[in-house]
């Protein structure tokens, strides 16, 4: 009996120790969990836990309008056609016309907007109609357009063109192109500080060698900050299908996989695709990353706290520039190019769930412009 007694005793002693060790582990997990290392509480890693909507609404846009400039434009005729996915893409179609519009009021230019049918088949014709019109400038928004304006620029020899994503060498074409790697590896950057999980996506539109450059930002982007987190990469569509820019309902599809996985942050470089993307990202309360224009300005209210930053392309600055170099009649054919130190590439603060960490981004920004990190246009 007295054997008994003391049996029960030690078992007591030994479940006490077992609590007062498990409550010291705890509270070194929670200290390990909120301190940075460097002294200062923390919610940025991986903590398991995925990152949820907590953007704020309403904010004013973060990105400079474009426009401003004054010019007598009268009597010059400028034509756009865009990619598939129409004007209201709310990406990189409508970042274009919003160029143009702007050019037309700052200038008192001519406009004509012509948009392509469902599968992009007629962009020759289109291109064609205005070079045969006389227009002064004609615009090819894509690097889809590629094929078709080269011959057209050698045949309307006195017509100037420009093509956006792509490089015509021709005397009469206007290159324009963006260091989209550069944007993506910030946004990239933001997804890893952000993320809870570690796990990270990615949705393109169209498998090739221009979305791949957004894709290779991005990732080495994520990398720098978390070597150890994962991208899971899916594009919509191979070539020659273009498809993927104009499908919301396969982008929704992806990212519900996508979020139902794990992952908590999601990049697309999608166009008009992106707005399915949007859709996921609000009803499973996860973060999304927007293209070209500061898309958490075009969504509703609803959407915005999910809209982590928007990798700004300003294909707008880019149209109105080169139609402003036209009324000036200083447009020369050649590579223009847009990256971060002309401001042709940048991203969104809007929402405010970058305040934390827009400083680290800046830095990195600066180490991009400076040269001190090279990313990569290919991924590994």
């Amino acid at each position: 009996m007295r054997l008994c007694s003391r049996w029960f005793r030690f078992a007591a002693l030994l479940a006490v120790l077992g609590l007062f060790i498990a409550a010291c582990s705890t509270e070194d997990d929670e200290d390990a969990s909120t301190d940075s290392g460097n002294g200062e509480d923390t919610e940025q890693g991986s903590n398991g836990e995925p990152a949820t909507c907590q953007g704020e609404t309403g904010d004013e846009p973060s990105a400079e309008a474009v426009g401003g400039a004054e010019a007598d434009g009268s009597g010059l005729r400028i034509g756009m056609v865009l990619d598939v996915g129409g004007v209201d893409d709310d990406s990189f179609n409508e970042a274009a016309n919003l160029g143009l519009e702007t050019a037309a009021e700052d200038f008192g230019v001519d406009v004509q907007l012509l948009e392509p049918n469902e599968d992009g088949s007629n962009r020759g014709d289109l291109l064609r109609s205005l070079a045969e019109d006389d227009y002064d400038l004609v615009i090819g928004v894509g690097f889809l357009f590629t094929d078709s304006m080269a011959p057209l620029a050698e045949q309307f020899p006195d017509v100037s063109f420009a093509i956006i994503d792509s490089v015509i060498e021709a005397e009469n074409v206007s290159s324009l192109v963006f260091a989209a790697e550069q944007g993506s590896f910030l946004v990239g950057a933001a997804a890893a500080l952000k993320s809870g999980t570690g796990q990270i996506g990615f949705i393109g539109g169209q498998n090739g060698e221009l979305i791949q450059t957004f894709q290779a930002g991005f990732e080495a982007g994520v990398a720098e900050i978390d070597p150890d987190a994962e991208v899971e990469v899916t594009y919509l569509s191979e070539p020659p299908d273009a498809s993927g820019f104009a499908d919301p309902a396969s982008a929704k599809t992806v990212a519900d996989g996508m979020y139902s996985d794990g992952i908590d942050v999601i990049y697309h470089a999608a166009g008009g695709s992106g707005t399915g993307l949007f859709e996921s990202a609000t009803a499973e309360d996860r973060l999304a990353i927007g293209v070209d224009s500061d898309q958490y300005q075009q969504v509703d209210e609803g959407t915005q706290p999910c809209i982590l930053t928007s990798m700004l392309k300003r294909v707008d600055q880019a149209v109105y520039s080169t139609i402003e170099s036209a009324v000036n009649d200083e447009l020369a054919g050649g590579v223009q190019s847009f990256d971060l130190e002309s401001g042709g590439i940048d991203y969104a603060l809007d929402g405010g769930q970058l305040d934390d960490i827009e400083d680290q981004l800046e830095e990195l920004k600066q180490q991009i412009i400076d040269g001190e990190i090279e990313v990569p246009t290919a991924p590994e």
